[in-house]
């Protein structure tokens, strides 16, 4: 697999530190979790709180593929090496739902925690929880969308501010550095996971459309 080099180059392609250490999760990723990964467009770096890729109004800015696309994403520890040895700021990206990757369930940053805190108390499993400045993501098992479809038509309510990352989607993984700040873990893979354990999407939708309405929490329509 070859990358297609793309015009804006220059800007997706930030030298600085973090290289080490983003190369070695996207390796983790793809290598130990099969998990297909690729660069993200990085942030601007005449402007942070802009995105390097050509779009002004980016709604995600420096926090999804660009050059290469989405399709390029691998398992292969060559092109992973090759990729972030050229741009070793460049954020990691999951694209999910494929190859067995997960998929995600996000929501703004201050309902998630509340939701995790609720489902914490209620005893409830999770797996990894991607923490971003703005949103959460709940990873869960990779879902069709007609599987998706029936779940939420069969709900009352769903806070229309949850998203769903699955088959041609991605997310941002840690510790990448998008223009809106850095990813972290909130609730880390186990280390040394051969491949980390998620839930279904059922369970986590049921579970966080509850506990948001028990808590008296409705997600902001954002």
């Amino acid at each position: 697999m070859r990358e297609i080099l793309g015009r804006r180059r220059r800007l997706l392609s930030r030298r600085g530190d973090g290289g080490p250490e983003l190369m070695g999760a996207a390796l983790t990723c793809a290598t130990r979790w099969q998990w297909p990964v690729l660069p993200g467009v990085a942030a601007d770096p005449e402007g942070r709180s802009r995105c390097g890729c050509p779009d002004p109004e980016c709604t995600v800015p420096g926090a999804h593929p660009f050059d290469p696309g989405l399709l390029a994403a691998t398992t292969d520890a060559r092109m992973v090496r090759w990729w972030w040895s050229n741009r070793p700021t460049a954020p990691v990206i999951l694209a999910t739902g494929v190859g067995g990757a997960p998929c995600a369930v996000s929501l703004p940053a201050l309902p998630a925690a509340r939701a995790l805190a609720a489902l914490d108390h209620r005893g409830m499993r999770l797996g990894p929880v991607v923490a971003a400045p703005d949103r959460w993501a709940i990873l869960v098992r990779p879902y069709s969308m007609e599987q998706l479809g029936e779940l939420l038509y069969a709900k009352d309510f769903v806070p229309g501010s949850l998203r769903f990352h699955g088959e041609g989607g991605y997310l941002a993984l840690p510790p990448s550095e998008t223009a809106q700040g850095g990813v972290r873990w909130e609730r880390a893979p186990l280390p040394g996971s051969a491949s980390p354990w998620v839930p279904g999407v059922e369970a986590v939708v049921d579970a966080v459309v509850e506990a948001l309405t028990r808590t008296g929490v409705i997600a902001p329509e954002m």
